[in-house]
């Protein structure tokens, strides 16, 4: 079997936007694995001052990011013994993903907050690692445009999107439909009564992954498999009548193509978000990764039609979609609020 020499990957310098958050620690994982493929230049935090000191230390990065200007003199104090640079705000996302050593940019901010700096990512020609699926939601077909004009690459990390990616590698046919599988979140098989009493704390119980809780919420409510819709149809061009979701309860097939013959190609693999961060990365080279392996035996491939009656959200992400325009921005701000 041919294995890939490191050696072929250009050093890239790396900027993390939301480096404290759950992508963010685990983009760190990845990037601690290959300490000479990867440079972390610009690392990024809303409030976490001390987590993003601590990050910042430990891979020598060029400078930090405090969105929130409260933290800046505790963090600044923090990394005083240390050549880090430190901003503060909001303008300075933006600033820092622009800097001639970042070749590539990790989007993985927690909802709108993600739109302005990843646009100005794309406006300087970096290749976007996208986590951050509300800037799809809000602002598709503009982000999508830029990438074009900019010649900037947009790799998905979300799981779903990055397994329709890889089944589209060395393809050159016409997609017939995707298939989104979703876990059906804490409450999959409840009726609309029995939601009307669920708790928080069992909304932040995912049974498969370990996410923010943004993010867990928004699983819960499939809100998040709704806009996993919307950013299908601009990171893949097809139209939202194209994108099935399926329930397949144990997260093994993270995604699926039907091409216009009618064959049909899924990404398998364990729960573990550091493969589509370090797919992102490393594309179009596979490195190894010391992850869990799938265990064939007994392997439960079942698929259920997600119950848009029951989860409602999921129908609006639909029909907002259907409606286009600005729809699904005032979508994403209904659910951010």
């Amino acid at each position: 079997m041919q294995t890939i020499n490191p050696n072929n990957i250009v050093k890239q310098g790396i900027a993390i936007l939301g480096s404290t958050g759950s992508i963010g620690t685990q983009t760190l994982d990845v990037i601690e694995q290959y300490p000479d493929l990867f440079e972390v230049i610009a690392i990024t935090s809303n409030n976490n001052w001390e987590l993003l000191a601590a990050q910042a230390i430990k891979f020598n990065a060029d400078c930090v990011v405090i969105a929130n200007e409260e933290h800046y003199e505790k963090l600044t104090k923090a990394l005083e013994q240390h050549p880090i640079k430190v901003y503060a705000g909001k303008k300075a996302l933006e600033q820092v993903v622009t800097l001639q050593t970042v070749h590539c940019v990790v989007s993985a901010l927690v909802g709108y907050a993600g739109l302005v700096p990843t646009i100005a990512a794309i406006e300087s020609g970096k290749k976007i690692a996208l986590a951050n699926k509300e800037t799809l939601v809000v602002a598709g077909e503009i982000v999508m445009k830029k990438a074009i004009e900019f010649k900037a690459s947009v790799l998905p990390i979300d799981s779903e999107h990055s397994a329709i990616f890889q089944c589209l590698v060395g393809e050159h046919s016409s997609i017939d439909k995707i298939i989104l599988t979703a876990s059906g979140g804490p409450f999959y098989g409840y009726t609309s009564t029995q939601l009307e009493a669920v708790s928080l704390q069992q909304a932040l119980k995912h049974p498969n992954w370990s996410m923010g809780k943004k993010i867990t919420i928004d699983s819960s409510t499939m809100m998040n498999k709704g806009f996993e819709v919307i950013e299908a149809k601009w990171l893949f061009g097809v139209e939202v009548s194209d994108i099935d979701v399926f329930v397949h309860r144990n997260s093994v097939v993270h995604s699926m193509v039907q091409f216009s013959d009618g064959a049909v190609k899924a990404q398998l693999g364990a729960a573990d978000m550091r493969q589509p961060i370090q797919y992102a990365l490393t594309y179009p080279y596979r490195l190894p990764l010391n992850s869990k392996r799938l265990d064939f035996s007994g392997l439960n491939l079942r698929f259920l039609p997600a119950d848009k009656d029951t989860f409602e959200c999921l129908q609006l992400a639909y029909d907002a979609a259907e409606l286009g325009g600005n729809m699904p921005c005032i979508l994403n701000a209904a659910n951010e609020v």
